[in-house]
């Protein structure tokens, strides 16, 4: 969540700066990275907790929400797959061509 905030960061202040310089600014390639960043990250948490479950259950016989640390894995993780989509629409919107693109304002 925290990455599809700094793209929306991002493009924020590269607007912002194009309004004041009045013309058009090349896109941001941190933009790009951390819009890759939030659906990499958001995966492979779900990755890394499904294969945390799969070994205590095979190495102890207990389930990842038998334990403290695993019910805070278990717990934790959800957040980030109602995430995912969020991240994946920003990856998109990153590399999607704005047809109107930002309003320069008054720049006569």
């Amino acid at each position: 969540m925290v990455a599809s905030w700094q793209v929306q960061s991002i493009d924020s202040d590269w607007v912002d700066r194009q309004q004041a310089a009045c013309r058009h600014l090349p896109f941001p390639k941190t933009e790009h990275a951390a819009a890759w960043a939030g659906p990499v990250l958001g995966m492979s948490a779900v990755v890394v907790c499904v294969l945390l479950a799969r070994r205590m259950r095979r190495q102890h016989g207990i389930r990842l929400a038998g334990t403290k640390l695993g019910l805070v894995a278990y717990i934790g993780v959800w957040p980030g797959v109602l995430t995912i989509p969020i991240e994946l629409f920003l990856l998109y919107a990153t590399y999607s061509p704005v047809d109107s693109g930002p309003i320069l304002g008054d720049c006569g």
